[in-house]
């Protein structure tokens, strides 16, 4: 088989690495690509957003079946696209992915099919929302309601900080159209769990729980990112915790979206809050998380290409999904400055070191050759250092260890991630 691949971060290695280890694979194309992905797959100058480009590219090279990482083509549309034109492709509709790109709607279907959640209020003025924080209990979370590159979300300890999060979100346009409409809502405390699953419009079948790092520095301080690391599987996910959340969301938000007239073909992503009265949705994605992927694609024993197909076909049922009892710990190395502003173009060194290194893995996030043929920085987040243990404390220990392997001007990393393994 003949596979493309749309997008060009560490989500988007983890899945082209895992692709490549079918045997159905003939094949791979990644569009646009990175450095690291272009190990596996044949790197395609076609940005993610361009939908006829990539759809006539597929027809061109008959491509089989068409995978989308990313959030931004989800959201705009371009499962229609390719299947208007008679194309395999793995993802939601844009009526489905609507699960993610307005996070009103999400609320609002949550609200409506009695999906545990927090509280909130929707908002389209500013001088609505503000008027509302006048009587409003602090901390309190406000969301653009769009897309925002997972930065979207202000955590507002005080009245002054959700007046000035109004300000940015509505009136300065931070996150651009995003904006346009908000939600606030309680702030909710627990830990937060990552629980991916592939869904055929049906049925869904959960992977191997996660546990991410959204800010940017130790001790959970600084501004929120796409992700500073993660590991999987958490050990406060427990059976009681799934058998919940099986009934009571899972299952329950697939079904909301058929009655809706949206059946959801792809992955949904389950935000959770562990909170104490039981485990509540922080978000949907409806794509693989990033670095989330890098976690769980590598504990997962099934062939990606057969569980992709099977939930375009509506034969999930038939998939008996697996993963390898060994955990995985990721370390993102991030450019200095990110998510604010930082320097790339930086060469990065060693990586070599992880060939042939069974249960380490190193995913590119943010990479380029330059016209040396170097392989250089070229993003916030920049790579992905993963590692597999007998357990959680060993799969940490053997990230960090490899976080040593590789180097470049700027390397920039938390210290801490899964350090509440020790909590556990």
């Amino acid at each position: 088989m003949k596979i493309l691949i749309v997008g060009s971060g560490g989500r988007e290695h983890a899945i082209a690495w895992k692709v490549a280890q079918s045997p159905k694979a003939e094949k791979i194309y990644c569009a646009p690509g990175n450095a690291g992905i272009a190990e596996y797959a044949e790197c395609v100058p076609i940005g993610a957003m361009e939908f006829d480009k990539l759809a006539a590219f597929a027809e061109e090279k008959q491509i089989d079946l068409t995978i989308i990482g990313m959030d931004d083509p989800l959201v705009g549309g371009i499962v229609d696209v390719f299947e208007e034109k008679g194309l395999r492709v793995f993802g939601p509709r844009k009526n489905a992915a609507i699960l993610e790109g307005s996070k009103a709607f999400s609320k609002d279907l949550m609200k409506k099919y009695n999906i545990p959640t927090a509280a909130y209020e929707t908002f389209t003025d500013p001088q609505a929302a503000l008027e509302y924080l006048e009587t409003a209990k602090f901390p309190i979370v406000l969301k653009a309601d769009g897309l925002a590159l997972g930065k979207g979300v202000l955590i507002c300890e005080t009245k002054e900080m959700a007046v000035d999060g109004v300000r940015q979100i509505m009136q300065d346009r931070k996150f651009g159209t995003a904006g346009d409409k908000m939600v606030i809502e309680e702030f909710m405390t627990g830990r937060e769990v990552s629980v991916l699953s592939f869904v055929d419009g049906k049925i869904v079948k959960t992977m191997a729980s996660a546990q991410d790092h959204k800010r940017a520095k130790d001790g959970d301080q600084g501004l929120n990112t796409g992700g500073m690391g993660n590991f999987s599987p958490t050990p406060f996910y427990t059976d009681e915790i799934d058998a919940f959340c099986q009934k009571n969301i899972f299952q329950p938000t697939v079904d909301a979206m058929a009655a809706e007239g949206r059946p959801f073909v792809g992955v949904i992503f389950f935000g959770l809050m562990l909170t104490e009265d039981g485990p509540k949705v922080l978000e949907y994605n409806a794509r693989f998380g990033d670095p989330e992927a890098q976690v769980v694609l590598p504990r997962m024993k099934n062939d990606m290409i057969e569980v992709c197909e099977a939930c375009i076909d509506g034969k999930l049922d038939e998939i008996d999904l697996q993963f390898v009892d060994d955990p995985c710990v990721c370390v993102v190395l991030a450019s200095d400055g990110y998510p604010v502003s930082y320097e790339k173009g930086f060469p990065i060194r060693g990586l070599e070191n992880f060939k042939d290194k069974d249960g380490y893995y190193v995913f590119h996030a943010g990479s380029a050759f330059n016209d040396k043929g170097e392989i250089v920085t070229n993003g916030g987040r920049v790579l992905g250092v993963t590692a597999l243990g007998k357990d959680l404390k060993e799969a940490r220990a053997n990230a960090y260890k490899a976080v040593d392997w590789v180097d470049f001007d700027n390397k920039y990393y938390r210290h801490d991630i899964g350090k509440a393994i020790d909590e556990a």
